[in-house]
């Protein structure tokens, strides 16, 4: 039976948050997939860790915590690009990500090379 846009939204969102556990030592305390059009948007949310909140308390900090998890994240691209490529069958294109160190919400936007929504739309 083929998949409906909202079992590959729900699909994304398990792979990830357990990438992030894994890879990353934590995962988040909420997570929520979109898909629109040829883009994946994930909202992260309770992403940082205590010695992170610590340390975002100023803004050399800040800085410091939003670097460290862009290149974490970046570093791990070949993980991502194959989790995607399983449940979806596209390939990412470009990844954009950015992470706010008050609320400690990540987003992550995924550009992948077919319109996602269009294949999986209708479907449900």
């Amino acid at each position: 039976m083929p998949k409906t846009i909202g079992q590959v939204e729900s699909e994304i969102t398990q792979a990830l948050v357990k990438f992030e556990k894994e890879y990353l030592g934590r995962g988040p305390k909420d997570a929520r997939t979109y898909i629109i059009a040829e883009m994946i948007m994930v909202r992260l949310q309770g992403m940082l860790t205590p010695a992170e909140q610590k340390l975002a308390e100023n803004k050399d900090g800040r800085i410091l915590v939003k670097e460290t998890r862009r290149q974490l994240f970046e570093s791990s691209r070949p993980q991502i690009e194959e989790i995607v490529l399983e449940i979806t069958g596209a390939n990412i294109l470009t990844l954009h990500t950015d992470m706010s160190t008050r609320t400690g919400e990540r987003i992550v936007v995924l550009i992948t090379d077919m319109n996602l929504e269009q294949q999986f739309r209708g479907r449900e």
